[in-house]
């Protein structure tokens, strides 16, 4: 399940990627806007500069702007950077792997399909950009699903 520190990583990225490129948006703006509490959002997008999605500049004509084109930036890799690895069980994980005790990996169908799982998501997450997201926002939901599997 995506967290509330993933969650409010992307609609931080969404507000940003709406911005004109190259212009700086402060942390109380993004905060008010999109109902996040200020003091968690300023931790994630330390995280977020950390990373390279967003670049910061002190000052007042300063705060956070996106480091790349909102099209270069992929939903999976945010998620992974604030959430962890995509897969519901380690032993589906490709980033956070772990093997477990409790049973043999090869004929265990919990982790087989928790693999069909973790690709799913992955297949979406790692195909969506936020500039698809951003440019989405205001097609309904029947046109995105769609757009998804052709």
């Amino acid at each position: 399940m995506l967290t509330r520190k993933g969650k409010y990583g992307l609609k931080a990225l969404m507000h940003l990627a709406h911005l004109p490129p190259g212009q700086f948006e402060f942390v109380s703006e993004i905060a008010i806007a999109n109902n996040i509490p200020k003091k968690f959002l300023d931790a994630i997008l330390g995280e977020l500069r950390n990373a390279g999605f967003v670049h910061s500049r002190k000052g007042k004509d300063g705060g956070y702007r996106l480091a790349k084109p909102a099209s270069e930036i992929k939903v999976g890799h945010v998620i992974r950077v604030l959430d962890g690895p995509l897969a519901p069980i380690p032993c589906a994980s490709q980033t956070g792997y772990q093997r477990c005790e409790d049973c043999d990996e090869a004929t265990c169908q919990v982790r087989h399909v928790m693999l069909e799982v973790r690709q799913a998501v992955a297949m979406v997450l790692d195909n969506r950009s936020l500039a698809e997201m951003r440019d989405a926002a205001n097609d309904d939901v029947a046109t995105v699903l769609l757009r998804s599997q052709g």
